[in-house]
């Protein structure tokens, strides 16, 4: 097999009460497995095989929709996981702060603009911070599990950051709440992981 469900790198319910360990449970041992599942059922026997999934999604026009789908629903849900840890939120600091303010004015206004990006998504999606080719951030958002590294994004970088906006990531805690559950959402962001996908973009 191609691909593997990787360990979630804390308890499910590391995340209350923001999240909550149920919709944890499901959308990792559930969501993701099936992502991994069908991807490996749609490259095999490829030369995708060989790929790493990075490699895949910036040539995902070359492949047929069941590769794009899963792959990039296991791409955008390994960086998920990273990205959220028990007692995160706050802001960030350093370079990344420096960028974002750079790019923004403000942090309020970068999570003003991330919110409406994932708010205003119609059906399934990901409000995501990315690294332009400029070396610059961008706030975009994509439908289903499409994701900026890919060559039919509308807007392409290098994503640091993202937040699934599929009912299946809030549904029970929140219903039919998104603007709530980005809310909750910012109190679980694991800053530094973001700042370290900030870095390792910029060389």
């Amino acid at each position: 097999m191609a691909f593997e469900l990787p360990k979630l790198p804390y308890a499910f319910e590391a995340l209350e009460p923001h999240i909550d360990a149920r919709t944890m449970e499901i959308h990792h041992g559930k969501h993701h497995q099936a992502y991994v599942t069908n991807l490996n059922n749609a490259i095999a026997n490829t030369d995708a095989e060989k790929l790493s999934i990075e490699d895949i999604c910036k040539n995902i026009s070359k492949y047929p929709m069941p590769v794009r789908n899963n792959g990039g629903g296991h791409y955008n849900h390994s960086l998920f996981w990273t990205i959220m840890k028990q007692g995160g939120g706050g802001a960030p600091s350093g370079a990344l702060a420096d960028a974002i303010n750079a790019a923004f004015g403000t942090f309020d206004e970068f999570k003003t603009k991330f919110n409406a990006a994932g708010a205003t998504r119609f059906g399934s999606g990901w409000a995501w911070l990315l690294v332009g080719a400029d070396g610059k951030l961008a706030v975009s958002s994509t439908p289903n599990q499409d994701n900026p590294l890919m060559d039919i994004a509308e807007v392409k970088g290098t994503p640091i950051m993202g937040c699934d906006v599929w009912e299946h990531a809030y549904y029970l805690h929140y219903q039919n709440r998104r603007p709530d559950y980005m809310t909750a959402w910012w109190n679980v962001v694991n800053w530094d992981e973001v700042a370290r996908r900030f870095a390792a973009a910029g060389k």
